[in-house]
């Protein structure tokens, strides 16, 4: 199955290439006005695309951590744990023109379900791209929950394979601007 090409995000503004099988959350549940949300088929894994408000108050790597522990306070996690941060290329980005800087985070954090009372660890892969001109922190989200204990379908599923982290580098990649009103008058 190919990847979604080009998929509309924030009604036309932004488009990227969603990973195969890529179910829009917002056809299931009420989703933020600032998210688009999108979940597996199969696995527990989510992406998420959001804007939010630049937090001009921390900068390089210290705002990568910053969106990530947010995160994480808001998701009730029990433990944080940061495994990587690096700098992300904007060569490499469609956004690359009106994109100052981006961040890559790599961690964990123990975090339960809802009406679940046991946490698990969940990696959390986190691109931060700072549109200073738009007074805006780009944040996207790649969950992978631990797989479950699932029994595997043979090879008649049809469902497509987990996302991997390549999915979500070419998500974040492919992300494009194509109308900058979405940020108000500037």
């Amino acid at each position: 199955m190919e990847p979604t090409r080009d998929y509309p995000l924030f009604g036309g503004a932004f488009s990227a290439i969603l990973p195969p099988g890529a179910i829009d959350v917002s056809d299931l549940r009420p989703v933020p006005d600032n998210q688009e949300v999108f979940c597996h088929p199969v696995t527990d894994q989510s992406l998420i695309v959001e804007l939010l408000e630049l937090q001009a108050h921390v900068g390089g790597e210290a705002a990568a951590r910053y969106h990530f522990e947010d995160v994480g306070g808001v998701q009730g996690a029990r433990a944080v744990q940061v495994e990587s941060v690096r700098p992300l290329s904007l060569e490499n980005l469609a956004l690359r023109s009106c994109c100052q800087e981006a961040w890559v985070l790599s961690g964990k954090q123990q975090v339960a379900k809802e009406n679940q009372q046991v946490a698990k660890d969940v990696t959390l892969h986190q691109a931060l791209l700072r549109l200073h001109q738009y007074q805006t922190d780009l944040l996207l989200t790649f969950n992978q929950p631990p797989p479950d204990n699932r029994s595997s379908l043979g090879p008649e599923n049809l469902s497509p394979p987990p996302w991997s982290l390549g999915d979500f580098e070419q998500l974040v990649a492919s992300l494009t601007l194509h109308d900058p009103n979405i940020f108000g008058p500037q």
